[in-house]
C-alpha cells in the first residue's frame, strides 16, 4: 500500500509537471507579445497611409509587412511545438480555441494587406481587423494566465497581461490618433471614444501596477520618454478641445512618432518582464526539484528500515523521521492553502474580465450587435451611469437570470 509520502512525492512530481508546462507557455507567450508589438505597428502605419490616401508611410509600410511575417513564423514554430493533449493542459478547450482563432485570422491577413496596399478598403475596417487579430492573440496570453497554478507566477502573468493590454490600447490610440489628423477632422462622438481608449489604458496599467512590487512600478516610470509622453499628452488636448473639428494633418507624423516612441519604450519594458517570468518559472522548478529530492530521500530511507525490517509494519521508524514525515505533510497542507489563497487574489482582475466578456455575448446573442457594438453599448451605460465597466456589466447578467 502506499503510504501518505509517496503520495507526497506523486504531489510534487505532478507540480514540476505543471510548472515545466508553464514554462513552455511563457516562452510562447513572449513571441506572442513581439508579434502583437508588429501587428500593432503595422495597424498605426496602415492607418496613416489610408487616411493620407497613399500620400505617407508607403515604404514603411512594406518594411513592416515583411517584420511581421518574420515575427509570425516564430509563432506558428512555437504553437507546433505545443502539447496538445488535453489531458494534460489545463484550460485546454478554451486555450486550443483561442488558438485556432488566431491561426484563422493569420490566414486572411495577406488578403487585408492587398486591399491596404491598393487602398480599397476603409481605414476603420483595416483598424477593426488588425484589432480582432491581436485581441485574439492577447486571448492566448489570458488563458495562459488564467491556467497558472503557481502563485508566484500567476501574478507576474496576471501584471504582463495587464500590461500587453494596455499596450494594444495604447497601440489603438496610436491609429485612432492617426488617422484623425492625417484626415484633418474629428467629431464629438470620435473624440468620445478617443477618451474611452485613454481611460482603458489607465485602467489596465492600474491592474499591471496593483500586481507588480515597487521595484518594477519604479522601472516602469523611468523607462517613459518624457517628451514623447508631452508631446502626447499635448496632441490629446488638442484634439479634444478643438470645438470646430479641424486637425493639422501634417501633425500625423508628429503624433505618431511620440506615440511610437511611447509603444516602443513599453515593448522595451514588456521584454523585461517576459524575462523576469522565464526567470522566475526556472527558479520555481529548480527549488520544486530541491523539495522532492528532499522528499525521496526520506521516502527512501522509510523503505530502507522496512526492508530491515523483514517488510513488517514499520512501527518503529525512529522519532526523527516520524517528525520529518509529519512535518512536510503539515507544510503541504500549509503551502497548498496559501497558494489557493494567493491565486483567489491573482484570479480576481481575470474574472472581472471574464464577466465583462460574457455580457457582451449575451448582448451580441439577445441584440444581434457586432462584439464592437456590444462593447460600445456596456461601455457609454457605465459612463452614463458613473459606475465600473464591470458592475454594468453583472447588472446585465443578473437580469438575464432574472429574465
Amino acid at each position: 500500500m502506499n503510504s501518505g509520502l509517496n503520495f507526497l512525492v506523486a504531489a510534487r512530481q505532478c507540480e514540476i509537471s505543471e510548472l515545466e508546462h508553464l514554462a513552455l507557455t511563457s516562452e510562447l507567450v513572449g513571441v506572442i507579445g513581439r508579434l502583437v508589438h508588429a501587428l500593432q505597428r503595422e495597424r498605426g502605419i496602415s492607418n496613416v497611409y489610408l487616411a493620407s490616401r497613399g500620400a505617407r508611410f508607403g515604404d514603411a509600410l512594406q518594411q513592416q509587412v515583411a517584420d511581421c511575417e518574420a515575427v509570425q513564423a516564430q509563432v506558428l514554430t512555437r504553437l507546433d511545438a505545443l502539447d496538445t493533449d488535453a489531458r494534460r493542459v489545463r484550460n485546454g478547450a478554451r486555450l486550443f480555441s483561442r488558438i485556432a482563432f488566431v491561426l484563422h485570422a493569420l490566414e486572411g491577413l495577406p488578403a487585408l494587406r492587398q486591399r491596404v496596399s491598393t487602398q480599397s478598403v476603409p481605414a476603420e475596417e483595416a483598424t477593426a481587423t488588425y484589432t480582432r487579430l491581436i485581441a485574439g492573440l492577447l486571448n492566448v496570453v489570458f488563458e495562459a494566465a488564467d491556467s497558472a497554478t503557481d502563485p508566484k507566477i500567476s501574478r507576474a502573468l496576471v501584471a504582463l497581461f495587464h500590461f500587453l493590454q494596455g499596450k494594444e490600447y495604447a497601440g489603438q490610440e496610436r491609429a485612432f490618433g492617426g488617422a484623425a489628423y492625417a484626415s484633418g477632422q474629428i467629431d464629438a462622438a470620435h473624440r468620445q471614444q478617443w477618451q474611452h481608449l485613454i481611460e482603458a489604458q489607465e485602467a489596465c496599467l492600474q491592474v499591471f501596477r496593483d500586481f507588480s512590487d515597487e521595484a518594477v512600478r519604479s522601472a516602469w516610470q523611468a523607462s517613459l520618454p518624457v517628451e514623447a509622453v508631452n508631446t502626447l499628452e499635448r496632441m490629446r488636448r488638442v484634439a479634444s478641445a478643438n470645438a470646430h473639428g479641424t486637425l493639422d494633418p501634417n501633425a500625423s507624423a508628429t503624433w505618431y512618432e511620440a506615440c511610437t516612441l511611447r509603444i516602443d519604450a513599453m515593448k522595451s519594458f514588456e521584454d523585461q518582464l517576459a524575462a523576469n517570468l522565464r526567470l522566475l518559472c526556472d527558479e520555481r522548478i529548480a527549488q520544486a526539484h530541491a523539495d522532492l529530492r528532499d522528499q525521496q530521500a526520506i521516502l527512501d530511507a522509510l523503505q530502507r528500515q522496512a526492508g530491515d525490517a523483514g517488510n513488517e509494519p514499520p512501527a518503529l521508524l525512529g522519532p526523527h523521521l516520524e517528525r520529518s514525515i509529519l512535518g512536510m505533510v503539515q507544510e503541504q497542507s500549509r503551502r497548498l492553502q496559501s497558494m489557493s489563497d494567493e491565486l483567489e487574489t491573482a484570479r480576481a482582475a481575470l474574472n472581472e474580465r471574464k464577466v465583462i466578456e460574457r455580457a457582451k455575448g449575451l448582448l451580441m446573442a439577445s441584440r444581434k450587435l457586432s462584439e464592437d457594438e456590444a462593447y460600445k453599448m456596456l461601455r457609454q451605460t457605465a459612463m452614463n451611469q458613473g459606475r465600473r465597466l464591470v458592475d454594468v456589466a453583472k447588472t446585465v447578467l443578473a437580469m438575464s437570470d432574472y429574465l
